[in-house]
């Protein structure tokens, strides 16, 4: 007998009033936010198998694209060793395992100190100890994801932390490497990272009922959780904390931030128990970040702000001598076409990162006898790469890591001697099956937006498609919270160009590529900017030849997913479907509940309608969830997960129930993984599959093909 095909799920309505400021919204479906109730779960998966049945037909090319990420990646695989202490570190991957290890060797003695040995990748040394087998700790659970890994300074101690659920809440045990036994400490409910001060203290942050980090606490080894101390409380809801030692390690130091202003504290490691000091008082607006550094036998600190300018700039004073922040000796000065991100200090350098046209760049500046010298610049050929320093634990070293990659360019990872100025190339990204660079192209064009502004749009594929005709195309966008989406390899993507699409990315306002006021046009009372600069760039597209608005797919997460409903409602017939992950749809409910994880800090980010009826009425007029109307959609697939603290799976569990009840066309697809979090299903292999799932969903709206 045939299956009767299941027909799309419909959300019972069960209307609530909220009033705020005397505006009334009449929610349907608010009774998805108990995932408690078996109502609600049975609603998801009833959500879950209609999606499953409405894309079996993708089960081949879902298939086929897993098999070429899998013929794509090197499996069996080892990160370059890099050196703390005594030891070289690294972590290896096994085919066939879903998560990797971490490994050591000692450093040999006679050996260069600062050249990474060669390991071989299979066929372990005889000297070489596993500190954590991942696989072994993931065993019997859904998901696992591992939090801390820091080793005393010593390296006889382990600290680390796991999560089985997703929630982002960690256990964390010590690890004697001597003698390969746990400790009998156990921290539980604890958030990510762990800081060693000596061999016998610990520091870590707990979150609160809002999932905001408040505070700070002090573990000393072989004692109960019940006597950690609390070092620091943060009282104000709109800070979160942090915790963290100098390369130097000579200061301990908690940084409290909100998203617009910050403060730090110092302790000298000499005084694990003693109390942490305030360096520059918070001030509203005021951002600043702190590095520790000696310069001509002077203990100096290194303090990245922006008193001075948007965009920031880095000054230095005595560690003994506080003075004013705007009284800082200048390093680099504000410039309105650079955007400082930030310093990295060395017992004999400071590396800067900063970005200028669009692109993130490097300098090194050298401490000599005298003092501080110029910052040299690290150049290289490509129109479009990204360069970051990824550091080196060592304070006194000769060396510094530097990660290159391009759209085209597999990631590479370069030494860089900083007195001679020489890259040495220790490892790249190696794609089985004979990748071509030459073979993909990437470049950038600029998209005028509706108020003028030159939008910056990279596109990629293949260098031999013929572009004097359209094609499928998928337009990623993110923008939010001045995080850039820079040039970078991806070994997936691949399988979307070969089957002939065009993979573009609307680098649009809120984002972080173009400097500080790209970010501040695109938040609180300008965040619409975000949504009509990419509509403006998909028309862009269209206007170009590359696609058509029938060919046209648009993908986006978390903060990004807000981007896709609100052009969802705003713009519905430029775009074929739209692939939401984690989607942050229902932004208005969210904002105005102050209790929920995150609620608060986020103000800062999208305004206040709790309390600001201005805030809440242009919230209101974007908000996805809340603008949903009778009219023919895109065709859509959010994709979310139950433990998810960051974006509750009920905000797209709502927005796919009122889409479906509301629209006069559109197909409407939820995907919930039900053990997983925020960053969706644990285990590489999954993801894979995952991902391969997502684009072969895109590839058949955009151009029909099923294989």
């Amino acid at each position: 007998m045939t299956e009767q095909p299941i027909q799309p799920p419909v959300a019972p309505v069960r209307p609530i009033n909220r009033e705020f400021h005397g505006r009334t919204f009449v929610d349907d479906y608010e009774w998805l936010r108990d995932k408690q109730s078996q109502g609600t779960l049975d609603y998801l998966n009833a959500e879950n198998a209609y999606t499953q049945q409405q894309t079996a037909h993708l089960e081949e090319m879902t298939e086929n694209i897993f098999e070429e990420i899998k013929s794509r990646v090197k499996q069996t695989d080892m990160s370059v060793p890099s050196r703390a202490g005594d030891y070289w570190y690294y972590g290896r991957s096994v085919e066939g395992k879903d998560y990797g290890y971490s490994c050591r060797i000692p450093v040999a003695e006679g050996q260069d100190p600062w050249r990474p040995p060669v390991i071989p990748e299979v066929g372990a040394p005889d000297n070489e100890e596993i500190l954590l087998d991942l696989n072994e700790l993931a065993e019997g659970h859904e998901f696992f994801s591992l939090g801390a890994s820091s080793v005393t300074r010593s390296g006889r101690y382990l600290a680390y932390s796991t999560d089985t659920t997703g929630d982002e809440r960690f256990d964390l045990v010590i690890k004697d490497l001597e003698t390969g036994e746990h400790l009998a400490d156990k921290i539980t409910g604890i958030f990510y990272g762990a800081t060693w001060i000596g061999e016998d203290y610990i520091f870590y942050q707990r979150v609160n009922d809002a999932w905001r980090a408040d505070t700070v606490w002090r573990h000393k080894v072989g004692t109960p959780q019940e006597e950690d101390v609390c070092v620091f409380k943060e009282d104000d809801e709109y800070f979160n904390v942090g915790v963290g030692g100098t390369r130097s390690r000579r200061y301990l130091l908690i940084a409290s931030g909100s998203k617009v202003t910050s403060e730090y504290w110092v302790l000298d490691k000499d005084n694990p128990e003693g109390e942490f000091e305030l360096l520059w008082r918070r001030e509203q607006g005021l951002e600043y970040d702190v590095d520790h550094a000696v310069v001509a036998g002077e203990e100096r600190w290194i303090v990245t702000h922006n008193a001075s300018g948007p965009n920031f700039e880095v000054g230095s004073c005595p560690v003994d001598n506080l003075v004013p922040i705007r009284e800082l000796d200048v390093l680099i000065p504000h410039r309105d076409d650079v955007r400082i991100e930030g310093v990295d200090t060395y017992a004999d350098f400071i590396v800067s990162a900063y970005r200028r046209g669009g692109i993130g760049r490097a300098a090194v500046m050298r401490l000599d006898d005298a003092g501080f010298t110029e910052f040299e610049e690290m150049e290289f050929d490509e129109e479009l790469y990204t360069v970051a320093p990824i550091g080196n634990p060592e304070w006194h070293c000769p060396v510094i890591r530097v990660s290159y990659t391009s759209f085209t360019q597999p990631s590479q990872l370069f030494q860089y001697w900083v007195d001679s100025r020489e890259f040495v190339l220790l490892k790249e990204q190696e794609v089985p099956g004979g990748y071509e660079a030459a073979d993909y192209t990437a470049y950038r064009v600029w998209a005028n937006a509706s108020d003028g502004t030159a939008i910056p749009v990279s596109i990629i594929h293949r260098a031999d498609l013929d572009t004097s005709k359209p094609h499928g195309t998928l337009l990623y966008g993110y923008g939010s919270y001045e995080s850039s989406i820079d040039p970078g390899f991806s070994v997936t993507r691949l399988s979307l160009m070969d089957r002939g699409m065009i993979y573009a990315i609307a680098h649009v306002r809120g984002g972080g590529e173009m400097g500080r006021g790209w970010y501040d046009h695109g938040k609180m009372l300008e965040k619409k900017n975000t949504f009509t600069d990419f509509i403006d760039v998909a028309d862009d597209l269209v206007a170009r030849g590359l696609t058509t608005h029938g060919q046209l797919v648009a993908e986006g997460g978390s903060a990004g997913g807000l981007l896709m409903g609100a052009i969802a409602n705003m713009a519905p017939e430029k775009f074929k479907a739209i692939q939401a992950v984690v989607p942050f749809v229902d932004p208005l409910t969210s904002m105005t509940k102050p209790e929920l994880p995150l609620t608060v800090a986020e103000w800062d980010e999208w305004g206040n309608p709790y309390e600001d009826p201005e805030a809440y009425d242009y919230m209101a007029s974007y908000a996805p969830y809340e603008n949903v109307e009778a009219k023919k959609y895109p065709n859509i697939l959010a994709i979310t997960s139950l433990n998810d603290t960051r974006v509750l799976y009920v905000e797209p569990a709502k927005w796919i129930a009122r889409l479906r009840a509301t629209a006069t066309g559109g197909e409407f697809l939820l995907k919930t993984e039900m053990v997983a979090g925020h960053g969706g299903v644990s285990g590489r292999y999954a993801k894979w599959r995952q991902g391969a799932f997502e684009y072969a969903w895109t590839i058949n709206q955009a151009t029909g093909l099923t294989k």
